[in-house]
């Protein structure tokens, strides 16, 4: 491409948020001569009403180039083009105080914490162990200073999830990673297993067969489950969703370390 990554922009007492982006054509190509990129702290869950997401592209088409990206890896909503000049005003209309609208802060940028985020949780799964949107906001407001200031050795991200299935893959794309889990057995209504069965459900090929621990039987009217052996891979809750649910004894795993780095390869974050 013909940009110029990097560059000291951002707003007056925040040291992440904007990305600066130039182009290296800026005679041939003056519109774009500049093309910062902003990333805006996304609600948890990413539960936006039609105002709110017609109130942030308004912003964006007054100050910027009117493209977005909804969302970047991290979460956050991305305003894509906007020039220097441009960035203090807009950052001020966003994070305006209003009765009838939301006001929007910055997200991370930079070698600090990242902007957090979460799956919806409790607010649309049935299958969430913990409180996925509260622990998300609960550590973006705790964290302010580390979020907008980065004095980091290095980016570090967190993300919830609110059950084993990891929505929004936190075992590969955060350091710290919060999935939801359970340590009672799975709970099993064996009267809709039947029903399944007797619907077309292969229960052994497409259940029992694909159990990575080999910790299910099926003999044709029940099934049984060895919880001690269960890995929560979520496989059997996900094929059964109307026979199977996750444990009543529920809360969250947090695990640590995962990275992308060029040099080493990708690494999933793990139980230390």
């Amino acid at each position: 491409t013909h940009w110029k990554h990097g560059g000291l922009v951002g707003v007056m007492g925040y040291g992440g948020g904007v990305i600066g982006r130039y182009s290296d054509l800026p005679e041939e190509f003056p519109n774009v001569a500049e093309f910062h990129t902003y990333r805006v702290n996304q609600p948890s869950g990413w539960f936006y009403d039609s105002a709110a997401l017609r109130q942030l592209c308004d912003i964006w088409e007054k100050y910027g180039s009117g493209l977005t990206n909804m969302h970047g890896s991290t979460g956050d909503t991305v305003f894509l083009g906007g020039s220097t000049e441009s960035l203090e005003p807009c950052f001020a209309e966003l994070s305006h105080e209003r009765d009838d609208a939301p006001s929007w802060d910055l997200g991370g940028s930079g070698s600090n914490m990242r902007t957090p985020s979460c799956c919806v949780g409790p607010a649309r799964c049935e299958w969430a162990c913990y409180d996925t949107l509260e622990a998300c906001y609960n550590i973006t407001q705790e964290w302010q200073d580390e979020l907008h200031r980065p004095f980091f050795p290095y980016k570090y991200k967190f993300k919830f999830a609110g059950c084993p299935n990891d929505c929004v893959a936190s075992i590969a794309r955060s350091d710290c990673s919060v999935i939801g889990t359970w340590k009672d057995n799975i709970q099993v209504n064996q009267e809709r297993v039947l029903e399944y069965a007797n619907n077309g459900t292969d229960i052994q090929a497409e259940v029992i067969d694909y159990c990575p621990t080999s910790c299910m039987t099926w003999n044709g009217k029940a099934l049984g489950i060895d919880n001690s052996n269960c890995v929560k891979c979520m496989h059997c809750i996900n094929v059964l969703s109307k026979a199977l649910k996750p444990g009543k004894e529920r809360g969250a795993t947090i695990l640590v370390g995962s990275k992308a780095p060029i040099v080493g390869g990708a690494l999933l974050s793990s139980v230390f």
